[in-house]
């Protein structure tokens, strides 16, 4: 199957469905982690995607799609650090964060599978 759109790529699936899942229990946290960590863990989140969409578009350019892929590999790692707050200030279930940070994980390695056979995924 031929990957038209960075919508179709599993790793997009699985990040933006994170995304959501970190939205959701953001939700929960106290009113005064609005402005930190709140906003911290949902812009980080929502960034693995966004920085996908923009390596999928620069695709042309080898460099320029790793450069980007980099960048949303460590925007996924960035939310796992949000986590573990959530965790140690007792906003999460740690059972929960688990899970998530397990997920963050595999999404990290599909990234970084892409970036080390970049060349079946750019354009000639």
């Amino acid at each position: 199957m031929k990957i038209v759109r960075h919508t179709e790529l599993d790793v997009y699936k699985k990040a933006f469905s994170l995304a959501m899942e970190v939205f959701a229990l953001s939700k929960s946290f106290p009113t005064e982690e609005r402005y930190s960590l709140v906003d911290q863990i949902r812009q980080s989140s929502r960034s693995v995607c966004a920085n996908m969409a923009e390596a999928w578009r620069k695709r042309r350019y080898e460099a320029a799609f790793i450069s980007k892929l980099s960048d949303s590999e460590a925007e996924a790692a960035e939310s796992q650090v949000w986590l573990q707050f959530a965790v140690e200030c007792e906003y999460a279930h740690r059972d929960r964060v688990r899970q998530l940070y397990s997920s963050y994980d595999e999404v990290v390695a599909m990234i970084v599978h892409m970036i080390h056979h970049s060349e079946k995924w750019t354009l000639p």
